[in-house]
């Protein structure tokens, strides 16, 4: 080889991309080993096996995970008849809704969080309120905007439609037919009458009806825990590199896609949050996130973090199948401080180029919105922003945007 061409091996091929009529020189070196360590570290091969929840003992059961599926799509679960959790969680949509705020029988305050994934999450929501998918899969359904329902009201439903699917996961149904002791609707939600229903009934028939509820859940919950992403672009070229096959690299990744991961992992920081094979830390964040001036007040973590103590149906609770040791998150959370005022949870990255609008309440309408939010990093309204301005430019920002399209694949589901 010549000292020429030992040259351009070292350095890389210098690229010259022409963007509004400006050349902008693109280079493509080859990765250091601390950059493949972080390239690795960020490639879904190196997703590890799912852990059982030990919340949840149904959680790996088959006729569970088709049982919740079932449930997951039956918009006979909701006060109206027309929403199911299928409704802001479409398979087609990377299994969230594409709106700004999620709508069921109402209007929420927050967009409907991206499903993929969350099996290896220890908190759930934007503001980390529940602490197992169980759990938060049985918060919309009380919820007056979501679902609209109630306790005995789904669990009639169940004794109508799903008695045989529910008795082969979780035993003998409970006989609920007379309506004295089981009102049609009743549970500890907004609605006064079904409140009031509820508080009547004996504690003996609430707990009846509270096991019915979370095994609901726990069967939602083994269904969404078979939903994965899968291998996208980024994680091909990513194996290729290291496996120091440059041809594939090559042809995976362009070199403006590769300039935006380059600065991904680097300058723009971006892995401060968005690590591991799921591009998230799992945890929460104030990065000055601006309000919704229509909505109320949204604390995030801050209110999240109390109410996930306070939570019925926690890991600590009598309806987990975790022993307290097991429940290591909620023993040791951090329950209140500064850095949890306006903090939100850092979504996955994965197909996050099919999810707009952006943030907790779709504040963002684009990527380059987004982008544009974290190079300049405003002040928060509350708390500490935790961003510093990047000060990139908006070739910088665009190939950082190329980038994210890369980490686009299909969502594995039952």
């Amino acid at each position: 080889m010549s000292e020429r061409s030992k040259l351009l091996a070292g350095l890389g091929l210098l690229i010259v991309l022409v963007a509004g009529g400006l050349g902008y020189i693109f280079t493509r070196p080859a990765w250091t080993d601390a950059e493949l360590v972080t390239l690795k570290t960020l490639w879904i091969g190196s997703l590890p096996p799912l852990e059982p929840d030990p919340s949840n003992q149904y959680g790996d059961d088959p006729a569970a995970v088709e049982f919740g599926k079932q449930l997951f799509f039956d918009t006979r679960f909701s006060s109206n008849g027309e929403v199911a959790c299928g409704t802001c969680h479409l398979p087609e949509k990377g299994f969230q809704d594409g709106l700004p705020l999620a709508q069921g029988v109402g209007t929420t305050n927050r967009r409907a969080m991206p499903i993929a994934g969350t099996a290896y999450s220890p908190w759930m929501f934007w503001d980390g309120r529940k602490d197992s998918q169980w759990a938060q899969a049985l918060g919309p359904l009380e919820s007056a905007v979501e679902h609209g329902g109630s306790r005995t009201f789904y669990a009639h439903l169940i004794a109508e439609h799903y008695r045989a699917e529910y008795e082969a996961v979780f035993g003998e149904l409970p006989d609920l037919s007379d309506r004295s002791r089981f009102p049609e609707v009743a549970g500890p939600v907004a609605d006064e009458s079904a409140r009031a229903a509820w508080e009547a009934m004996s504690p003996a028939d609430r707990e009846t009806v509270n096991q019915i509820y979370a095994n609901m859940g726990k069967a939602i919950a083994a269904y969404e825990r078979q939903i994965m992403p899968t291998a996208s672009r980024f994680d091909v070229y990513v194996q290729a590199a290291l496996e120091n096959d440059t041809q594939t690299m090559n042809a995976t990744l362009t070199d403006e896609e590769v300039e935006g991961l380059r600065l991904f992992i680097g300058p723009a920081n971006c892995t401060r949050c968005h690590n591991g094979p799921l591009f998230t830390d799992n945890s929460f964040h104030n990065t000055g996130v601006p309000a919704v001036e229509s909505l109320p007040e949204d604390t995030g973590r801050a209110q999240g973090a109390q109410g996930v103590l306070a939570d019925e149906f926690n890991c600590l609770s009598p309806y987990s199948d975790a022993e307290p040791k097991e429940c290591a998150e909620l023993n040791f959370m951090v329950a209140e401080g500064e850095e949890l005022e306006r903090a939100f949870k850092a979504p996955s990255l994965r197909n996050v180029t099919s999810r707009a609008p952006f943030m907790h309440a779709g504040q963002f309408t684009t990527l380059q919105t987004v982008l544009n939010h974290y190079n300049s990093a405003p002040a928060s309204l509350a708390g500490h922003n935790e961003l510093e301005p990047l000060n990139l430019n908006e070739t910088q920002l665009n190939a950082i945007v190329a980038f994210l399209h890369t980490l686009n694949s299909e969502i594995a589901a039952p």
